[in-house]
């Protein structure tokens, strides 16, 4: 079989597209991975792997090899508006990967090693929801 034709065989049998979604906002993102479950709302904590880059591929930040996900709350003010936006409606198990506007991502301080003005590419995968 020919790459391509295995790739598209494989985005079938998960679930997945190449498809990339549109908000309102200007948030871009697609689904690399499907999950199964309740999807992700407003209100609850979730529990997340992710990686933030540049369009270039430079990674600013990772915990995909860490053992221990990130807590968020969505709708918490506890991450940029990208992630918040990007978190709703996935399911456990499930990874996106978010095209973030500079102002989609602005922060009230940032590391020296990342720009204010940039697009990000943010891929996330949902470890767990936790719902209150």
């Amino acid at each position: 079989m020919k790459p391509t034709l295995t790739l598209f065989l494989a985005m079938l049998l998960t679930g997945c597209s190449n498809k990339i979604i549109s908000t309102k906002s200007g948030l871009q993102y697609r689904i690399l991975e499907k999950g199964k479950g309740i999807k992700a709302k407003a209100g609850d904590e979730v529990f997340i792997y992710e990686t933030t880059s540049y369009r270039n591929g430079t990674v600013l930040y990772s915990n995909y090899n860490s053992t221990s996900p990130v807590k968020v709350l969505i709708g918490g003010n506890q991450a940029t508006e990208a992630v918040d936006e990007g978190l709703r409606g996935m399911q456990a198990g499930e990874i996106r990967e978010l095209i973030a506007p500079p102002y989609l991502v602005k922060r009230k301080g940032y590391p020296s090693n990342v720009s204010p003005d940039s697009t990000l590419v943010i891929k996330m995968k949902l470890d767990r929801i936790e719902r209150k």
